[in-house]
């Protein structure tokens, strides 16, 4: 009965495809097209010549995007819907994935800047998800007229390592290059998510402070132009936005209801020897593709039910979890390009999109808090950082040489996975033992019917062999 209720729960992620229109240099080189959208039917049909044939593959998604389609078509369509369940308590997750160039950043964020002419202080034309899911939030909230806070995190994923672009700039100069040494550690937050230790938590009043911080975030990213794009996003980058939202039972109890909205810009997959990028560059591109191939590996596993899911592979796709089979709900927006120079890499990001259509999250909504239990947790974290600041400042606290603390580490990491191996196991067995259960029990099923035959048989062969001596004397 529980696992019926499970399924039931179970939601698919939705996956939306953007194709962006031809790029200068792509129309002055007179690049066939390949790609063919139908928004009303939801496909794309991608022409690709084989043995001199030409082959039509056509790939259906929950919504689809032509090079015509605006900012705004797509936000309304298909993002409102998303923001308006966080604000309900839900955890939603939206990340671009696609090859570099074709317009995942522009997508996500385009311009951040509210136009300062426009009515009402309107968003320009070209804004992208991000700022107008701020809009929404903060328009939503002023129309509630009730109590709230707003909380965004701002981090980058750069080969491999995690910085804050929130991080105050206004420290010593000594300090920030030490700080930027210094990659941020992602944890287990001990309910089956992470955290990352030491990312600063901004709290924001209105739109316009978070488009600050958002600008400000942005331009500490790392890009840099490549022969496909002139400014190639080369990290990955990940918006989160917090909301707490105070609710009144009729008892006049206050509850604090919470909900939180994960906005990821992925780098692009490239292809080294069309890019042209070298050295730096190409090992750049390597951990990037690194990253992207183990989030094919987790969708593969997620689609295919295998029994250990490569999540710690990589810190994207542990950072990426819940929303990938997790508690989350997830949407992806693919982005790929109609040219043909682009074929190889978009049949990749559609079938991968197309795959990711059948990973099933189990999504819930958050547990609405006592506002005096949130209090009380909130002063019990101010005094773990008192602690803290007194351990360092008097130095009380336990400290170890860095490489015995790296050992340990390493230790703790493997008895970690170790574990996490284990559990697979034991899962597979506990598997393995219901199923010879059920087939112990449907042969022993079986074995009571042909039992039962067997009775009726005899009796059957009892009755005329009876029947053949009567008929015998009556003769």
């Amino acid at each position: 009965m529980s696992s019926r209720a499970d399924k039931e729960k179970a939601v698919n992620v939705q996956v939306l495809l953007r194709c962006r229109p031809f790029s200068d240099e792509e129309l002055r080189s007179n690049a066939p097209q390949v790609v063919t959208c139908n928004d009303y039917q939801r496909e794309v049909a991608v022409t690709q010549t084989i043995a001199a044939k030409q082959i039509d593959r056509v790939f259906t998604f929950d919504k689809v995007f032509g090079p015509t389609a605006r900012q705004r078509d797509l936000y309304d369509q298909a993002i409102i819907p998303i923001v308006n369940e966080v604000l309900e308590g839900f955890n939603c997750t939206i990340f671009a994935y696609g090859q570099t160039g074709t317009g995942k950043t522009y997508t996500m964020e385009g311009e951040c800047r509210r136009a300062k002419s426009g009515p009402d202080g309107q968003l320009p034309s070209d804004a992208g998800v991000i700022p107008r899911a701020v809009k929404q939030i903060f328009d939503t909230l002023e129309r509630q007229n009730t109590e709230y806070s707003v909380k965004v995190t701002f981090l980058e994923l750069y080969n491999e390592e995690i910085t804050d672009l929130l991080a105050p700039e206004e420290i010593s100069k000594v300090a920030l290059e030490e700080r930027q040494k210094k990659a941020l550690p992602l944890m287990e937050d001990g309910k089956g998510g992470v955290l990352v230790r030491g990312l600063e938590e901004e709290i924001v009043t209105n739109c316009n402070e978070i488009f600050s911080l958002l600008e400000r975030g942005s331009a500490k990213r790392r890009t840099a132009e490549t022969l496909l794009n002139k400014q190639s996003s080369r990290s990955h980058s990940l918006f989160s936005i917090t909301i707490h939202i105070k609710e009144a039972t009729p008892e006049g109890e206050e509850l604090i209801k919470c909900g939180k909205l994960n906005l990821v810009d992925l780098a692009g997959s490239e292809n080294i020897s069309r890019s042209g990028a070298r050295e730096g560059r190409a090992r750049e591109a390597g951990e990037i593709n690194k990253s992207l191939l183990t989030l094919g590996r987790v969708i593969t596993a997620l689609v295919e039910h295998l029994g250990h899911v490569p999540y710690r592979d990589s810190k994207l796709t542990r950072l990426l979890r819940d929303s990938l089979g997790g508690r989350t709900k997830t949407c992806i927006i693919a982005t790929v390009s109609p040219s043909v120079h682009c074929l190889e890499e978009t049949l990749s990001t559609l079938d991968y999109a197309h795959r990711a259509k059948s990973i099933k999250n189990r999504p819930e909504v958050n547990q609405k808090m006592m506002k005096s239990t949130l209090i009380k947790d909130l002063y019990g974290e101010i005094d773990r950082l008192k602690a803290e600041v007194y351990a360092a400042r008097e130095k009380v606290g336990v400290y170890i040489p860095k490489d015995r603390y790296q050992a340990e580490e390493n230790e703790r990491k493997g008895m970690a996975d170790q574990i996490e191996q284990m559990t697979v196991s034991l899962e597979t067995n506990q598997k393995q033992i219901s199923d010879l259960q059920e087939k112990y029990d449907s042969e022993l099923q079986h074995s009571a019917e042909l039992r039962k035959k067997l009775e009726a048989t005899e009796v059957n062969n009892i009755f005329l062999i009876s029947y053949d001596h009567f008929m015998f004397f009556m003769l």
